[in-house]
Formats: C-alpha cells, sequence, structure tokens
C-alpha cells in the first residue's frame, strides 16, 4: 500500500499529501479530546473538533480503504477458538514453568502469510501474541511475514506453529469478509 507519487514542475518525484480532511479521523480524535478532557460540554466539542482538523491537516495521513465486512458466524468462530486458544496455552506455559523438561527448546519461526492484506497481518500478529508461548518478534509489512518466537518447541514442532498461524489467518478472513484463501490451511497433528 505504498503512496501515490506526484511529480513537481521540476522533474522531481515525491509521495502524495493527504491535506483533504478524513471525517471518521476527525470524530475519533473529537471523541479522544473529549475524554481526556473530561469536561462534555458545547465548548469542549468545538474545541476538540477545531484541534483534530487542525491535527489532520498538519500531519496528513493516507486514506484508509478497508472493505470489511464482518461476518457474524465467523466473528464468533474466531472469539471462541482464540478464548480456547488462551486457555489451552496458558496451562501448557504452566506446566512447562512448573516441570520444565530437561533441555527446554525454544524456536524462533518465520510465517509467510497467504494474504497480502495489512488489516489481516495486524490481526493475525495480536491474535498470535496474545496467545501465551507465542509472541510476535517481527513483523515486515513489505513480504507479509511474520517472525515468532515460541516456547517449547522445537525442529518438529515449527511446522505446527506455522500450521496454527495460518488456521488463525483464515479465521481472521472468515470473520472480517476479506477475500478467501486459494489454498487450505495445511493439517498437522497437535
Amino acid at each position: 500500500m505504498s503512496p501515490e507519487v506526484r511529480t513537481s514542475r521540476r522533474g522531481r518525484t515525491r509521495p502524495a499529501r493527504y491535506r483533504a480532511v478524513q471525517w471518521p479521523m476527525v470524530a475519533w480524535l473529537t471523541l479522544v479530546w473529549w475524554v481526556l478532557w473530561g469536561s462534555y460540554s458545547a465548548l469542549s466539542l468545538v474545541g476538540g473538533v477545531l484541534v483534530a482538523v487542525a491535527a489532520c491537516w498538519v500531519f496528513p495521513l493516507p486514506p484508509l480503504r478497508m472493505r470489511v465486512r464482518v461476518h457474524p458466524v465467523g466473528l464468533a468462530v474466531l472469539l471462541g477458538r482464540f478464548t480456547v486458544d488462551v486457555v489451552v496455552a496458558s496451562l501448557q506455559v504452566a506446566r512447562t514453568t512448573l516441570l520444565p523438561p530437561d533441555p527446554l527448546r525454544n524456536a524462533l519461526v518465520e510465517v509467510r502469510l497467504r494474504t497480502e492484506s495489512d488489516l489481516v497481518l495486524t490481526a493475525v500478529a495480536e491474535l498470535v501474541s496474545l496467545v501465551p508461548g507465542t509472541v510476535v518478534v517481527e513483523a515486515h509489512r513489505g513480504s507479509h511475514t511474520l517472525f515468532l518466537h515460541a516456547i517449547d518447541t522445537d525442529a518438529s514442532g515449527v511446522e505446527a506453529v506455522r500450521a496454527m498461524v495460518w488456521a488463525q489467518e483464515a479465521r481472521v478472513l472468515a470473520a472480517l469478509g476479506r477475500e478467501q484463501l486459494d489454498d487450505p490451511v495445511p493439517e498437522v497433528a497437535p
């Protein structure tokens, strides 16, 4: 999602600056302003709008083009499975902490996501990081690759971690109504 490029009269190229005020951003910034001030008066509201418009004008952002349609069934499956993953992983991390295996092996796993959506990359990275035992160390936006640290994982468990991330990606896609994946999630025995 690179910004548009404009060419000046002298032939130099530069990223386009978006000076248009984005009203959803103004509404959000106004709400934050209102909550931070704690004064819910008309003057505070007008001041919040003015500050939000000025912030959007001085610090322009590229417009967000999200074509997301939330599917209730997919969202319920995503939240339910996430809850189960958190509980199971918490128990596994507690067991590993209390009764550590003799050689405790951890792994750094590279997982290239199968979709090129920044929204899906962010959602998958957040959901995977919130599950105990795994944490996203780095996310490459250009290649849509996540690097995860997984506790108590050896070389044979790396593919299971990848399959877990790809399954999470498929659930996020089903919940947010984005494009569907062509290749199925590989099945790995737990």
